[in-house]
């Protein structure tokens, strides 16, 4: 049986009132949604670069370089192809699990765990830029530049600094807000309220970091 005229006009009375009363409709908070806003303009972003790249390694003529060729280290007198991208892969990867054991531990308002948790999660971060840069050395010194490349197409090298190096300024970028939250809560500023909720927004942020890492590594060293 259909709604009469009255019920239906109650509904959007309740409506307005909740957006009016600037209540969480939706039970998000405004804080948790904009860091959704953030990370989804963020996805077309690399959306858009790492299409742009397939486009170019797909229609260029000149011969692309052999990522594991290109990306490989002698250790020991042997060449071992993409060792420090896998050990950079498996720091990323690692981070996220000290990431969520923090979040866990904040909800559970353990202060100091929490604060020491995304200290480790930071100090992974920073190691990773670190072998990033080490990494961009090897290649300028190997003749790979921005606008060009003594080895093969020379849109390798335009396309890796871009993206790589965007990606490398999130993480950055994590770092450096990791250790805000992490100070804050080791103050105990969130401790009288107990809401902990900024460790999982932070939380948030660096899954996504993590996250578009496998693709750029899909995409940049596998294929």
């Amino acid at each position: 049986m259909a709604d009469s005229p009255s019920t239906s006009s109650g509904q959007w009375a309740s409506i307005v009132t909740d957006y009016s009363a600037d209540q969480a409709v939706f039970r998000i908070s405004s804080n948790k949604a904009m860091m959704w806003l953030f990370l989804l303009s963020d996805i077309f972003v690399f959306g858009c670069f790492l299409t742009g790249y397939m486009a170019v390694r797909m229609t260029t003529t000149t011969p692309w370089p052999i990522p594991s060729e290109v990306f490989a280290l002698t250790i020991g007198g042997q060449s071992i192809p993409l060792i420090l991208i896998a050990i950079m892969t498996f720091i990323l990867i690692t981070s996220s699990g000290t990431m969520a054991m923090a979040v866990n531990a904040g909800y559970q308002r353990k202060r100091r765990l929490t604060a020491l948790l995304m200290v480790i999660t930071a100090l992974f971060g920073l190691s990773f830029v670190g072998m990033q840069a080490f990494e961009w050395t090897k290649l300028i010194e190997d003749g790979v530049r921005p606008w060009g490349n003594e080895a093969g197409a020379a849109q390798f090298g335009a396309s890796f600094f871009m993206i790589t190096g965007f990606h490398g300024l999130h993480v950055s970028i994590g770092v450096l807000y990791l250790l805000i939250v992490a100070a804050k809560v080791w103050r105990g500023n969130y401790e009288r309220s107990g809401n902990y909720e900024i460790v999982e927004i932070a939380g948030l942020y660096w899954h996504f970091v993590d996250l578009v890492w496998v693709f750029i590594f899909a995409f940049f060293y596998l294929w």
